[in-house]
């Protein structure tokens, strides 16, 4: 097995670039009603009425609950294949991975958002490799930036929402990072820390903009997002995710469902201490297992941390205003016993393309020790007292479609625009 990244794997992975082909896992949510959106939200810590209470929607400014954000897109949330199959020759470009053995590290997520999901609607999508950027580095050697791209749509349109993630792929793995876990320590909390990440809960409703429009006008740049807090992080916030987000790319089962899925990847499966073959993924849950792996503790998903921006920015900017793009890295663990303080601020106040009002934002989310672990960015369109209310953007190359969306996403991501 090959660990170094050569000039051919990085070739036969870009032959690769807007290929679409199967998920391997189907959507959680197949019609998403309200219902879906109540229990995606609520797997985040999010009661917002805009997506929980159907009365509450039709008053709004969409005529309707409307799913939160996350729901549109996420891993294996939504979405039915476009693509179900390939043909022998797609099947044998893409079959294998052309820097096997060079280690993957999930860097980053990039989510954009172009029109609302609405109760009952089927959900298509599409899924394709969209960017390879071959990076040279004095420290960390030759990486390369692999960028794929999942993108949704109403059944018969119009496009939803594009999904970015960024696996880098590097030939040296880093050797410090288990060294630095081996240091962390969780402390316990004692009465008083646990009341004054009390208080900020106790205020998390009273500080949601809700019904009330936020103007552009009454933006400027350097205001202040949040306080938002999410933790002490609980093996029961790891449950409650599952519930509403499903299991995720591993498509864990129970009971016999899950011997099936032994047979058909027995490697996924490990033996705990009574012998029993169990899943590589509770490390999530699992505390001894998550130190056999070198943490001190289970750990979170960084898409939960996402979801806590994403949950910062709607409470902020109310109704009536468009999530319009969101990124964030994920530079640390999150683990059980953590808390985070989820902050950001305006950075830029301007006209977006077809002069839409609209602001940038710095996100990020620190622990308890000061380290930010998910920094982020955000841009939103607001409602305007003099330009009216928000125009939705357009998806990438004005596509109607997932096909045109990926054709689209590839140019882009093949220029560095991302």
């Amino acid at each position: 097995m090959s660990d170094a990244i050569t000039d051919e794997g990085v070739e036969r992975l870009r032959r690769r670039i807007g290929v679409a082909h199967p998920h391997p896992q189907p959507p959680r949510y197949y019609v998403p009603n309200e219902d879906s959106f109540r229990h995606v939200a609520e797997a985040y810590g999010d009661d917002n009425p805009l997506w929980c209470d159907p009365i509450h929607g039709r008053n709004s400014r969409w005529g309707s609950a409307i799913a939160p954000p996350p729901l549109v897109g996420g891993d294996t949330l939504i979405g039915e294949d476009e693509v179900t199959s390939l043909d022998r020759e797609t099947a044998a470009l893409l079959r294998g991975d052309p820097l096997r053995g060079v280690h993957a590290f999930y860097s980053g997520s990039y989510r954009e958002w172009w029109n609302p999901l609405l109760p009952g609607t089927r959900v298509t999508r599409r899924n394709a490799l969209v960017g390879v950027h071959d990076k040279q580095g004095e420290f960390a050697g030759r990486a390369v930036h692999e960028w794929s791209a999942e993108v949704f749509a109403a059944a018969g349109g119009p496009v939803l929402a594009g999904q970015y993630r960024l696996m880098i792929r590097a030939e040296r793995e880093k050797a410090t990072e288990r060294k630095k876990n081996d240091q962390i320590e969780i402390r316990p909390y004692s009465d008083d820390d646990l009341a004054a990440i009390d208080d900020i809960y106790r205020g998390e409703r009273d500080r949601r903009r809700g019904r009330e429009p936020r103007y552009w006008e009454d933006v400027e740049e350097g205001d202040g997002l949040g306080p938002l807090v999410k933790g002490p992080l609980r093996v029961t916030d790891m449950v409650v995710w599952h519930t509403g987000m499903g299991m995720g790319l591993y498509g864990v089962k129970a009971l016999r469902l899950s011997y099936d899925q032994r047979l058909r990847i027995p490697r996924f499966f490990r033996p705990d201490d009574l012998n029993i073959p169990d899943v590589q993924q509770r490390v999530h849950w699992d505390p001894e297992w998550a130190r056999q792996a070198g943490n001190p503790a289970c750990y979170d998903y960084g898409r939960m941390r996402e979801t806590w921006l994403i949950h910062l920015c709607t409470d902020w900017m109310g109704d009536d205003a468009w999530l319009w793009k969101l990124d964030c890295q994920f530079r640390r663990f999150n683990y059980v016993g953590d808390t985070h303080w989820i902050g950001g601020r305006v950075t830029r106040k301007y006209l977006a393309e077809g002069g839409r009002p609209a602001v940038d934002l710095d996100l990020w989310g620190t622990n308890q020790r000061g380290e930010v672990t998910v920094p982020g960015h955000a841009s939103v369109l607001l409602p305007s007292r003099d330009l009216g209310p928000v125009k939705l953007p357009e998806p990438p190359g004005a596509a109607a479609n997932c096909h045109e969306t990926l054709v689209a996403l590839a140019d882009r991501f093949a220029s560095g625009s991302n």
